[in-house]
């Protein structure tokens, strides 16, 4: 196997065990987040009805002069608010297989910034 090919194996391999472990319902939905190298994505979803509740990512986000961490926070801090719009207060988090540094953390932060309880 080449390098690239076990760099996705071993991602596929930590995203399945956190997601065996982590489960949204419908009290308490899950805050998924997807990070690729140049965009950060998040989505809350309801595992019990199979919904996507809300989702944002940084495209939506006008780019002046920021880090790619400070534009994550932003993000994070906006699906906290579309979240508690729509009643939604506390979350459980789903680092989808990333290791919880850098972007994914700045999301998480702006999010429990933002009012959201996980």
């Amino acid at each position: 196997m080449r390098n690239k090919e076990i760099k996705a194996k071993r991602y596929l391999q930590r995203k399945r065990r956190v997601r065996a472990k982590v489960i949204g319902t419908t009290r308490r939905p899950r805050l998924s987040v997807f990070r690729s190298n140049t965009h950060i994505y998040g989505q809350i979803i309801d595992d019990e009805k199979g919904v996507t509740l809300l989702t944002y990512s940084d495209i939506k986000i006008k780019k002046e002069k920021v880090t790619k961490t400070q534009i994550a926070g932003t993000v994070g801090e906006e699906i906290a608010k579309k979240a508690l719009a729509k009643k939604i207060k506390t979350v459980v988090f789903d680092r989808n297989g990333f290791m919880y540094h850098g972007r994914v953390k700045a999301l998480a932060e702006g999010a429990r910034k933002g009012g959201l309880v996980f």
